[in-house]
């Protein structure tokens, strides 16, 4: 029986897949490899084309009938950046971390999972591993894929566990079990252009605009509930295409995110911010576009069975939570309960990201009792 990969010294290998999204660079054959090396059936799927494709998403299983524990992952990353100590694509060990893009957000933790399966491997019901190449970009292509997927073949998850870095001091401090939602608006005033002499021959966008602004930093979404914060709106950019300083412009534009709470639906924000602004412009212009709805995971055997292993490890009791943005979870989270649990995300998308390699080994340890918890 092939020996169980380390999981720092297969963290690296992964680092060394300049898989910026949607490229995969090989990271899914080191994935699928380690996989089958360890009793899997992997399949690698590749779909989509430019711009937002083609995406490879790795599905893998072991075992069978149920319960089903499902990993989920990702193993693109986002670019790199400037002013790095040492090159973010070669894997570097450095006072007790391992330091490149992806050590963090997510290649380490997919590592850890891989290498624990790998360790524990004669396990009642199915183990299986759904990676996609595309949760750092538009996700056209990737985790909504694999789902397809396994609808298409009648497969059904019992459980479900993210590997996003979720910890925030420590590792283990923090499990979410809910994420808000996120949809962008733009709005567009028209106005007439004209001569800044001759106000009453144009009609100036700008000062509707600001009246649409005040109105929507004035509304209050929610007061948020046991789970949640209350929703937020914030104006993400103004824009109005004139540089002439005698000009008045035809046109004013304004973009806005709301990251909103289980009391809320996209669509129903979308309506309302719509009212809002046509009540002060009738004439004004909205799209939008709703990036996930919120969602949150009650407490149960879920949330109870990852917090006793990470407890078991760690001497911590984790937090829920449903702070931060979203993740993939947003569209798992049909399928069934579904958590995230991971390293310490202080450096995630940083320059210089680095997680610690004894973090990195405990990790595994924890999803190794993940999978006894489930399946043993």
């Amino acid at each position: 029986m092939t020996a169980a990969p380390d999981a720092v010294e297969l963290a690296a290998r992964l680092i060394a897949c300049k898989s910026v999204t949607p490229t995969d660079d090989g990271a899914m054959s080191v994935m699928g490899d380690a996989l089958k090396a360890a009793g899997f059936k992997v399949h690698l799927l590749t779909q989509g084309q430019a711009p937002d494709g083609p995406v490879t998403n790795l599905i893998a299983f072991r075992g069978e009938g149920h319960p089903h524990l499902a990993f989920a992952g990702h193993s693109d990353v986002v670019p790199a950046g400037q002013g790095w100590s040492s090159d973010p694509f070669t894997p570097t060990l450095k006072d007790g971390y391992l330091v490149g893009r992806g050590a963090v957000d997510m290649k380490s933790s997919v590592a850890a999972f891989i290498a624990a399966a790998a360790r524990y491997r004669h396990h009642k019901g199915t183990l299986s591993f759904l990676i996609t190449g595309d949760e750092e970009g538009p996700a056209t292509y990737g985790t909504p894929a694999i789902i397809a997927w396994l609808l298409e073949h009648d497969i059904k998850l019992d459980y479900c566990v993210v590997g996003e870095p979720t910890s925030i001091d420590t590792l283990g401090d923090t499990i979410k079990n809910g994420r808000r939602g996120s949809v962008n608006m733009w709005i567009e005033v028209p106005g007439i252009q004209g001569h800044v002499a001759y106000p009453d021959r144009a009609k100036n966008p700008i000062p509707i605009l600001a009246r649409i602004i005040e109105d929507l930093e004035n509304w209050i979404i929610d007061e948020g509930d046991q789970w949640f914060q209350p929703s937020n709106l914030e104006i993400t950019a103004i824009e109005c295409d004139n540089k002439a300083t005698n000009v008045i412009p035809s046109i004013a534009k304004a973009q806005l995110n709301i990251r909103f709470n289980a009391l809320q639906k996209g669509a129903q924000l979308i309506e309302t911010v719509r009212n809002r602004v046509n009540a002060i412009a009738p004439d004004a212009r909205l799209k939008a576009t709703i990036s996930g709805e919120a969602f949150v995971t009650e407490e149960g055997v879920l949330t109870k069975k990852v917090s006793a292993a990470v407890a078991k490890n760690t001497g911590i009791t984790p937090t829920l939570s449903t702070s931060g943005g979203t993740s993939d979870a947003r569209f798992l989270t049909h399928l069934c309960p579904v958590i995230e649990f991971g390293l310490v995300n202080a450096t995630m998308h940083k320059v210089d990201e680095q997680a610690a390699v004894a973090d990195i080994q405990q990790l595994s340890r924890i999803d190794e009792d993940i999978i006894k918890a489930f399946l043993g």
